[in-house]
């Protein structure tokens, strides 16, 4: 039988079932914090059914503390849109040509963004761009007029949420290394998002379960009361 490390004793010595609030469950996590600048999420189990489109949850958020991440951008546009978001920081701006470097497997981007009329060119990358949900949706916001705003916007801390097929949301809301004021800022910014979603096909209880962990720490259960209209 293999001998748990200190680590691994003091993580199972935890209370699985204790409830967090988003305070206690920071600190816990800065407890048992590793070597690294380890990633903070959430996961929010949802009472739906996302292979019925009535129950899908999906969007955007602006964390206000930012990510931590440096976010790749991608943006189909031309003319002054291409010029204003090369100006707004994004890594490749193009039409044609980008289409074509994307088609032939280029796709390090963490954001895809167009201008409504390259939705032509656009179009031939579905199933390209579908699988890793890079293909830009007007819903999201990546496509759009506005470019430069877009591209600030995923620069500068904007993260999409979707929920998984067992009705489970996961997102990044910063690293261990982030301010406790700026964690909870942005705990609160995307779970009052995913609570605003609420599918008009969702029955029963929405927000059934959260928690908070980081990349090589416990996962927490948080208290629903810290969770505004849980």
């Amino acid at each position: 039988m293999a001998t748990l490390t200190k680590k691994q004793k003091t993580l199972a010595a935890l209370d699985s079932e204790k409830l967090y609030t988003v305070d206690e469950a920071i600190a816990t996590l800065r407890e048992y914090k590793g070597k690294f600048d380890e990633t903070v999420e959430v996961a929010m189990n949802l009472g739906v059914d996302p292979r019925h489109a009535d129950q899908m949850v999906r969007g955007m958020v602006s964390l206000p503390g930012g990510t931590g991440k440096d976010v790749k951008v991608a943006v189909f546009a031309r003319g002054d849109n291409a010029d204003k978001a090369l100006a707004a920081g994004a890594d490749k701006v193009g039409a044609e040509d980008l289409m074509e470097d994307m088609q032939n497997g280029n796709l390090d981007y963490d954001r895809v963004i167009a201008t409504p009329d390259m939705m032509g060119v656009v179009g031939r990358l579905g199933k390209v761009l579908g699988p890793k949900g890079l293909m830009p949706n007007p819903k999201l916001g990546t496509v759009t007029p506005d470019v430069e705003k877009a591209v600030k916007d995923a620069k500068g801390g904007q993260v999409e949420f979707r929920v998984e097929k067992m009705g489970i949301i996961h997102s990044g809301i910063g690293k261990l290394s982030f301010k406790d004021a700026d964690l909870k800022a942005n705990f609160e910014a995307l779970t009052q998002a995913v609570v605003k979603g609420k599918p008009s096909g969702a029955k029963g209880k929405y927000v059934k379960k959260v928690s908070l962990t980081s990349t090589m720490g416990p996962g927490l259960k948080i208290d629903l009361s810290e969770v505004e209209g849980a």
